[in-house]
């Protein structure tokens, strides 16, 4: 059986070109168990709301693989230091924006510390030397901080569709390598 894999997407959603939702596509194609929810109000999110609509999926949904996306890793972030989460098998980080990332719109969701335990057997880090929203300084300390591999790539942006990926080879590989 396949494992079940829940992407969950950063401020403002990840809706198509992004990677996640092609990604979500390319896993349904097999008949793969995936889960892309739409989290409440993406463009004007609420902390609060958006982690217990997360804490409901991971209970009914029971994942074995989570893949999140910029604030999506900060949320998980809180889920892990609040404690109150099932750990999952895989789990992927990729373009987490850093504490002082200054956003107006998203300010509840910061401060995040580091968690000391991420609720999972694999974690694994995917940053850009060209992030806007963290530094190649704050990923390394966060790469460090969380005790994880990291995957630090050139010229990516904050690794979505305004930076070209669209469609992302190396996370389907990733998935697919885990997803049996």
């Amino acid at each position: 059986m396949m494992k079940r894999v829940l992407i969950l997407h950063g401020w403002g959603g990840s809706d198509y070109p992004h990677w996640q939702s092609w990604l979500a596509g390319e896993l349904a194609k097999d008949y793969g168990n995936v889960c892309f929810p739409l989290l409440g109000n993406p463009h004007f999110p609420n902390k609060n709301k958006q982690m217990n609509q997360i804490k409901s999926i991971l209970k009914s949904y029971q994942p074995e693989i989570v893949i999140c996306h910029s604030l999506a890793c900060t949320i998980w972030f809180h889920l892990c230091n609040e404690g109150k989460i099932s750990p999952v098998e895989h789990l992927l980080l990729v373009s987490p924006p850093s504490n002082n990332c200054g956003i107006d719109m998203i300010r509840k969701f910061f401060p995040a510390s580091p968690p000391k335990n991420l609720h999972a057997k694999e974690a694994f880090l995917v940053t850009s030397n060209t992030d806007p929203y963290l530094t190649i300084e704050e990923a390394k300390t966060l790469k460090k901080e969380l005790g994880v591999e990291m995957l630090m790539l050139e010229n990516a942006g904050h690794i979505n569709d305004q930076s070209g990926y669209g469609e992302w080879d190396w996370v389907l590989k990733w998935t697919k390598e885990r997803i049996k």
